[in-house]
């Protein structure tokens, strides 16, 4: 296997200087060139998701501490019950210079409620429908309190189309090979001067690859590098920059071992509980970082459900003793059926590498034989899951988890998706929890892990729990 990647023996010693705050903001955003995509039928990659994001606006939007903020809504209500949603829309423009008007916005919203990548956590809507010129209502079916942290998405922002764009809070003003040209939107609403924005309001924003990204940064060529994982951790420690520049949010999520294939070894539920009591948790955290956290648990707090995250019962075990456990079902299991093998589908990177190591030495120390398979591999028994939550429901991290698992917590999952009142949601989530949790169809190893080059410049950066960095909330805030 190999990667291509060399980092230029120059970049092995970097010093903390500050970058001036003149000209453009330079991100760079790890993938391809940053598109435009229009109601797609599938995931946004996250150079889409950053542009989208940028130059259009839903009714909502994340502000820099991935907190709620007014998109073209200027304000909200929600009625007693939590069944409706009732949005005043602010004095905005498209960026054609049309007025945004409560019509369109429905029809537009309606297309990405049905065609976006969460479009599975808004079957709640019944309804979205014009009040008046200024003003829309969201009818729900059932109750939903977490609403507004799934229109705040990107695949939710309002896009007329590929080359009209939407109504800011940025707009492409240029447009090159591998990078686009963004300015504030001037808006009288939010910008009663109207001075307009200067030259360091602009953003230049560059699709690339990690490795060309870093090198860019530490060459202060570039204020922020953005979308950073574990695949790409390697070159980071390998480029050194200042550790000042060296930004981790605290992402919420999941990043564990999906079981794909219920046969062979892991036919047995006890197989499944007793391999996931084995890995090694602290061991693969502190390799990559000390800032990254472990995880045993599926749910990382109680969130909407009616009881705290089921733990499992090996928790309270020192690993010595799960590991006892693990090998003693594996020479029950090899007697009869020969050396367990369990093939393990990770990203083909760098960081796939790392994580590959420290996984695969647990499971040689468990006696079981790992096979390293490509990351859509679908023969492979267990899969790597790494994403950040888009809201803070349970209800996510069940439904994302449960790749290969029991038909009772399915069952509780779509229990919980139907449940007509918050209470009978509540206690839903709870038994899916403790039902996926007991089948250990899912292995919980920590958090997603997410980083981020910042130079010091760009003082409204902040870590959250979104690992979402809007380009209107860097340097300052042009809103």
């Amino acid at each position: 296997m190999t990667f291509g990647v060399v980092l230029p023996a120059l970049l092995l010693s970097t010093s903390c200087d500050r970058r001036a705050d003149v000209g453009p903001v330079v991100v760079s955003v790890i993938g391809d060139k940053p598109e435009l995509a229009v109601s797609a039928r599938r995931a946004l990659s996250l150079p889409e998701r950053v542009l989208t994001d940028a130059v259009a606006e839903g009714l909502v939007r994340f502000d820099a501490a991935g907190q709620i903020e007014g998109g073209l809504a200027e304000r909200w209500t929600v009625t007693d019950d939590g069944t409706s949603y009732i949005f005043r829309l602010r004095n905005a423009r498209w960026a054609s210079g049309q007025p945004v008007r409560a019509g369109e916005i429905v029809t537009l919203l309606k297309r990405q409620l049905t065609r976006s990548d969460v479009a599975p956590y808004l079957t709640a809507i019944s309804d979205v429908v014009e009040m008046t010129p200024e003003v829309i209502e969201v009818e729900l079916a059932r109750p939903r309190p977490d609403l507004l942290k799934l229109f705040a998405q990107p695949e939710l922002a309002l896009v007329r189309s590929a080359s009209a764009g939407g109504a800011g809070p940025l707009h492409v003003v240029r447009e090159g090979r591998h990078s686009l040209l963004l300015r504030p939107v001037v808006d009288p609403d939010r910008d009663p001067d109207n001075a307009g924005p200067t030259p360091e309001d602009d953003v230049r924003l560059i699709g690339e690859q990690a490795a060309r990204a870093i090198v860019r940064f530490v060459n202060k060529a570039a204020d922020l590098v953005t979308g950073g994982t574990i695949d790409d951790w390697p070159l980071v420690q390998r480029a050194e920059p200042a550790a000042a520049n060296i930004r981790l949010d605290p992402a919420a999520g999941l990043f564990g071992l999906a079981v794909q294939r219920r046969d062979g070894f892991l036919a047995d539920p006890a197989n499944r509980a007793a391999l996931s009591a084995a890995f090694d948790r602290a061991a693969l955290v502190a390799a990559v970082s000390p800032e990254w956290s472990a995880s045993e648990a599926l749910l990382p707090d109680q969130l909407d459900s009616l009881s705290p995250p089921t733990r499992p019962g090996w928790a309270t075990l020192p690993r010595e003793q799960r590991l006892g456990a693990i090998r003693a079902r594996v020479a029950t299991w090899r007697a009869a059926n020969g050396v367990p093998a369990l093939g393990v589908a990770l990203p083909d990177s760098l960081g796939g590498t790392m994580l590959w190591t420290r996984l695969a030495a647990d499971l040689y120390a468990m006696g079981v034989r790992p096979v390293r398979l490509a990351a859509d591999d679908p023969a492979a028994d267990l899969r790597l899951i790494d994403k950040v939550a888009p809201y803070d429901s349970a209800r996510w991290y069940l439904s994302e988890a449960c790749v290969a698992c029991s038909d009772e917590a399915r069952a509780a999952i779509e229990d919980a998706r139907l449940a007509p009142t918050l209470d009978a949601r509540a206690a839903t989530i709870a038994r899916a929890d403790a039902a996926l949790t007991a089948d250990t169809a899912y292995i919980p190893l920590a958090r997603p892990f997410r980083w981020s080059l910042v130079a010091l410049r760009l003082v409204q950066w902040q870590p959250n729990a979104r690992a979402w960095h809007p380009l209107n909330h860097l340097r300052s805030d042009t809103r």
